[in-house]
């Protein structure tokens, strides 16, 4: 930064414009304080007469009319509760692609799309990189609404004043704390000690910032109680208009009765106290290893009588104000009796004017890219008319110069030498092109072997979809896997599963009846399936037909309850076991094609031998209500033939003929047998491209679907 540049660093806030004029000088190693100005609003941007835009823009007019900003940068601040910042660490990555997994984390932390958001990102203190990756590093992402960033910027705009910088207003307290207090300098290794944090509670009109840090990582919350709350206080205790009573909060200790007055204050002090140490406490318990060594406060609101030491007795840790900047000089600024009044609320302006002089670790802005990218080439413009002239010019000699020296030239001077250039030429052809054949041979093997070599990972892709099908099977969990009931028990039994392959799946879609489809979820009735993949066909059985609990649990309703409607699940996981992928795998389109409903006689110790095929004793092995077929199905069921054939991973034992035993009298048990096909789509989408181009996730994204028991 060359001797004379300078920085305005401004912040708007509730009650007025502070701002201060900042000028490194290199030789001495030192931030100099040039200049100040505090303009005070007329009325707080927050009451209900106010016009805040009106307010703001005569600030920015009386501060153009004090002060002179030509060729000085300008960095503004904007508030933290209207921002979002999350800290987010990082798994071991390749240091190259750090950019990358950033963006995919913004998706995740930004409740809003990229394009309607301005954001940044930046590494903080204590991640390391070993062989190309990056080890425990943690992130701080930082974004704001487009909408509100431009807003705050449309003032300065207007009055054809450029802001290099837009800041959150809790990383400029971060920056004056570190800076400042702390003493870190860049490019020198920060000798604190990393489980020690401060705390800075920076108290606004409207609201209060808490800022936890210990140099290297940081935590920021906003609560919502400020110094109108107590404004407000006395107005409602006291019977004062809102202007009064902000002038006896400011003269407390000066008033006729200043007993009365803290007595009518003393709820929000206890209310202030409470937010905060309820602040600290969650801090505390998600950073255990962290010890608070002491409290700053900043804000003209910390200027309260009695506030630092309430605090100080409850929170029991010592409370400091931050009305001292030692690493700053220039005593005609900071021995002004205005700033000396006033300079609690200089902390955020400071910060971000030591940001915009590179003398902080903080490298993030908010100003819109489009803004900071037009303004690089307009700069650069003079520079780039200068170079195509000279470019011109050199280019017209070059012409000069060529011309007579193509008058010199001779076919008989060169033409022996053009033909060998010929020759040479014809040579390196010839070269290339049997390069290139070789070439061609080699990817083609290559292609060959990767085949054969990653041709597993289609068979995972199959396992996995038959562990997905597994998993969306009911089951009975806990005291009701003993039940005997068979109407009651929570199982579906897949006789038979079929695939095929399908090279335009909007075929299969359209051949949908008109009732079939009014049955898909919206975003599949919405997106039909294209191109090619596979259609599953899932023939299963059951006999639940519990009319005791709701009416769905009864015939095919019971599927779309439950195997269907796990189907159209984003994850699947059920108790006792791992997640697995089912939508997110390209699962998609579950429908039931066909279904039918029937009454079914039960013998509980088999058939009666009258009613055996030969006359001899025959009863189906394994035990009663045992599970067949895919994921533990229905029980096997005696004279069920048609719904254990061909099932997968078990199904009826072998049976005994003529076993010598005496017969048991059985008695039919009358139950309801529901037989139905389903369908549905699958596209694969292998593993890894899910996580790193990871699929439009429904509107229940990031939720695990755990499959209801009973």
């Amino acid at each position: 930064m060359a001797e004379n540049q300078a920085v305005w660093g401004i912040e708007i806030g509730q009650a007025g414009l502070k701002a201060i004029r900042l000028r490194y000088a290199e030789a001495a190693d030192q931030v100099i304080a040039v200049a100040f100005d505090y303009i005070p609003h007329p009325k707080i941007l927050s009451q209900p007469d106010a016009v805040p835009d009106e307010l703001i823009g005569q600030a920015l007019d009386t501060f153009l009319s004090r002060n002179e900003t030509n060729g000085d940068l300008i960095a503004i601040s904007v508030p933290g509760q209207t921002s979002l910042a999350r800290f987010i660490q990082l798994p071991p990555v390749q240091s190259n692609r750090v950019p990358e997994i950033v963006k995919y984390e913004a998706k995740q932390q930004i409740p809003f799309a990229l394009e309607d958001v301005i954001w940044d990102y930046q590494p903080l203190g204590g991640g390391i990189e070993e062989s190309g990756y990056m080890l425990d590093a943690e992130v701080g992402i930082f974004a704001m609404k487009r909408d509100q960033v431009l807003h705050s910027l449309q003032p300065f705009l207007q009055r054809k004043i450029e802001v290099e910088l837009i800041q959150i207003a809790p990383l400029g307290l971060y920056n004056t704390l570190c800076y400042d207090s702390l003493g870190m300098r860049v490019g020198q290794e920060f000798e604190g000690n990393p489980e020690e944090s401060a705390i800075v509670v920076d108290m606004g009109a409207d609201s209060t910032t808490l800022m936890v840090t210990n140099g290297n990582k940081i935590w920021i919350r906003n609560v919502p109680i400020g110094g109108n709350h107590f404004t407000r206080a006395l107005t409602k205790e006291m019977k004062l208009t809102f202007a009064k009573a902000e002038h006896l909060k400011c003269n407390a200790t000066r008033s006729e009765d200043p007993r009365a007055v803290f007595q009518a204050l003393r709820p929000v002090f206890n209310e202030y106290v409470s937010e905060i140490q309820r602040s600290i406490g969650y801090f505390s318990s998600v950073n255990r290893d962290a010890k608070i060594s002491k409290v700053y406060g900043t804000g003209n609101g910390f200027k309260l009588a009695g506030l630092q030491k309430f605090l100080q007795q409850n929170l029991q840790y010592e409370v400091e104000r931050l009305d001292d900047f030692q690493g700053l000089v220039g005593d005609a600024v900071l021995n002004e009796p205005l700033f000396q009044d006033n300079i609690l609320t200089f902390t955020v302006p400071y910060g971000i004017a030591l940001q915009a002089l590179q003398q902080t670790t903080i490298r993030t802005t908010l100003l819109p890219p489009e803004i900071a990218t037009a303004r690089k080439i307009r700069r650069k413009k003079p520079w780039a008319v200068v170079a195509a002239a000279a470019l011109m010019v050199g280019l017209c000699i070059s012409a000069v110069g060529y011309s007579n020296v193509a008058n010199s030239v001779s076919e008989a001077r060169f033409g022996t030498v053009e033909t060998k250039v010929k020759s040479l030429k014809d040579k390196v052809g010839g070269y290339d092109s049997a390069y290139k054949g070789e070439e061609t041979e080699y990817t083609s093997l290559i292609e060959k072997g990767n085949k054969l070599v990653w041709n597993l990972d289609s068979r995972a892709d199959w396992l996995e979809i038959y562990k997905a099908i597994d998993e969306c099977l009911p089951r009975d969990v806990g005291d009701e896997i003993d039940n005997e009931q068979i109407e009651k028990r929570n199982r579906i039994k897949l006789p038979g599963i079929t695939v095929r392959h399908e090279k335009d799946l909007g075929t299969w879609f359209q051949k949908l009846s008109p009732q079939a489809k009014s049955l898909l979820p919206k975003i599949d009735q919405e997106t039909p399936p294209e191109g090619e993949g596979y259609i599953f066909t899932l023939n299963g059985v059951h006999y639940h037909n519990d009319e005791s609990k709701r009416t769905t649990d009864v015939g095919v309703l019971y599927v779309h309850e439950t195997l269907l409607k796990n189907l159209q699940s984003w994850t699947m996981k059920n108790p006792g076991s791992n997640p697995v992928d089912v939508r997110k795998m390209g699962i998609t389109h579950p429908v039931v094609i066909k279904d039918r409903r029937d009454p079914f006689e039960f013998y509980p110790h088999g058939r009666p031998r009258n009613m055996q095929q030969g006359g001899e004793g025959m009863r189906l092995g394994g035990r009663p209500g045992g599970f067949g077929g895919l994921g533990g199905g229905a029980g096997a069921l005696p004279g069920d033939e048609s719904a254990f054939g061909g099932g997968l991973g078990g199904g009826v034992g072998r049976p005994r003929i003529g076993a010598n035993r005496p017969e048991k009298v059985s008695k039919p048990i009358n139950l309801q047998r529901t037989q139905f096909t389903l369908e549905f789509v699958w596209k694969p989408i292998p593993v890894l491209e899910r996580q790193e181009n990871p699929p439009e996730a429904p509107a229940t994204e990031g939720e695990e679907t755990t499959a209801e028991a009973g």
